[in-house]
C-alpha cells in the first residue's frame, strides 16, 4: 500500500470558508483526513467581553454571514435573559417570521452551492439565488440592511414592520413554495446528482450521537432533535410544524432534510402571520449602555439556527459580559468530516464537506 499525502487548501472562501485538509490516499481512496482550522479566528468571544452589551450584536452577525440575523437574535436573547426583559408578544411573532425567512435564505443558498460543489446543475444554482434574492429584498425593507441587519433590540426589533408586511410576506412564501417545489423534479431525476450524494458520506445514528453533531446533519441520521420543539422559545409551541428526519445519514439525506425544512418554515410563517396581533408594537428598547440590575450568575440560551443548535453561555457583569462562550453548530459538525471521508473517494471530499453546511466565521470565531 503506497500512501500519498495531498494538501487540500487552504481553500478559497468561495468554498464556504478558509479550510486546510491534509488527506492521505491510497490510489483515490481516502485513508485519513486531518482538518486544520483557525484561519478566520478573530477572537470574537474575548472581544465581546470588552464591549458593552448592546455593542456586540454586529460582531455576532459576522459569525454566520449567510444567516446573520440568527446569531444576532441568540445574542440579544441572552442579554434579555440576563436583564429579565420580556419580549413583546407581537415582536415574538415577528422574530419567528424573520428567523424562518432567514432559514429559507440559508437553505436556498446551501442547495445552490451544493450543486455547484459537485459540478452539477448550475441552473438550480441560479434558481436558488433568484428565490433567495426575493427573501433578501423583504428582509432589507424590514431591517434596512441587505447582508447584515442588526435588527434585534431588547424586547423587540429595531423598528416597526412595514405596513404591507403581512401581504408581502404571504405573497413571498407563496412564490417560494411554488418555485422550490420544482427543484425536486429536476434534482431527483438527475442521475449524476443522485450518484454523487446517495450512499456517500454516511453518518450512522450512533456516530451522530457520539460526535455531538447538530441540526440537519443530526436529523439526517434519524434523530428527531430540534430546539424549536424540545425547548420551544417565543411562540413556536403555539405553531404546528414537523421536524423532518431521515434514516440513511448520507449526503442525499442531508440534502432532503434542508429541502423539506424550507416547506416547514413556510408553514410556520403562514401561521405566525395569521396569529400575530394586528396592531401590536414590535419596537424594542433603544440602545443604552446599561447592564442587569439583578444579574443571574449564568445565562445559557439555546436556539435552532439554520445550521444546527447554537448555544451562548454568558456570565453577566454590570455593563458587559464577564465571560462569553459560543457553541457553534459548524464547529461540531466539522469534527465529523474525517469520519465521513474515511474510505471515500478523493472526488467525494467536496460533496461530503458541502453537505455539512460549514461557515468558518462561526467555526473559527
Amino acid at each position: 500500500m503506497a500512501i500519498m499525502r495531498i494538501n487540500v487548501g487552504p481553500i478559497h472562501p468561495s468554498t464556504h470558508g478558509v479550510l486546510r485538509l491534509v488527506v492521505d490516499v491510497d490510489g483515490d481512496t481516502i485513508k485519513n483526513v486531518e482538518t486544520h482550522i483557525g484561519f478566520l479566528h478573530r477572537g470574537v468571544e474575548k472581544l465581546c467581553e470588552t464591549r458593552m452589551y448592546m455593542q456586540n450584536p454586529s460582531y455576532f452577525e459576522k459569525l454566520d454571514y449567510i444567516s446573520p440575523m440568527s446569531w444576532d437574535e441568540i445574542y440579544v436573547a441572552s442579554v434579555e435573559e440576563a436583564m429579565g426583559i420580556e419580549v413583546k408578544e407581537a415582536a415574538q411573532y415577528a422574530r419567528v417570521i424573520l428567523l424562518e425567512l432567514q432559514r429559507i435564505a440559508n437553505h436556498l443558498l446551501w442547495i445552490g452551492t451544493l450543486c455547484n460543489d459537485i459540478g452539477q446543475m448550475f441552473t438550480v444554482f441560479m434558481w436558488c439565488f433568484r428565490e433567495r434574492a426575493e427573501v433578501l429584498k423583504l428582509l432589507e425593507d424590514v431591517t434596512g440592511g441587505r447582508m447584515f441587519y442588526v435588527n434585534m433590540r431588547l424586547g423587540g426589533l429595531n423598528r416597526q414592520l412595514p405596513p404591507d408586511f403581512r401581504d408581502r410576506t404571504h405573497a413571498l412564501i407563496d412564490y417560494i413554495e411554488g418555485k422550490v417545489a420544482e427543484y425536486e423534479d429536476v434534482l431527483d431525476s438527475n442521475g449524476i446528482f443522485m450518484e454523487r450524494l446517495k450512499g456517500v458520506g454516511v453518518l450512522k445514528r450512533r456516530d451522530a450521537i457520539d460526535y455531538g453533531v447538530a441540526g440537519p446533519v443530526l436529523r439526517a441520521s434519524g434523530i428527531e432533535e430540534d430546539v424549536r420543539k424540545s425547548a420551544p422559545y417565543y411562540v413556536y409551541d403555539r405553531l404546528d410544524f414537523s421536524v423532518p428526519t431521515k434514516a440513511l445519514g448520507d449526503c442525499y439525506a442531508r440534502y432532503r432534510i434542508r429541502y423539506e425544512e424550507i416547506f416547514q418554515s413556510i408553514r410556520i410563517i403562514r401561521q405566525a402571520l395569521d396569529m400575530m396581533p394586528e396592531k401590536g408594537d414590535v419596537v424594542g428598547a433603544p440602545i443604552k449602555l446599561i447592564g442587569p440590575a439583578a444579574k443571574p450568575d449564568v445565562v445559557i440560551v439555546r436556539r435552532e439556527l439554520p445550521k444546527g443548535e447554537g448555544i451562548i453561555y454568558m456570565v453577566p457583569d454590570k455593563q458587559k459580559p464577564y465571560r462569553l462562550s459560543i457553541r457553534a453548530p459548524g464547529f461540531v459538525n466539522l469534527a465529523v468530516l474525517p469520519k465521513l471521508l474515511e474510505g471515500a473517494k478523493f472526488a467525494d471530499i467536496f460533496a461530503v464537506f458541502g453537505s455539512l453546511d460549514i461557515i468558518f466565521g462561526e467555526t473559527d470565531r
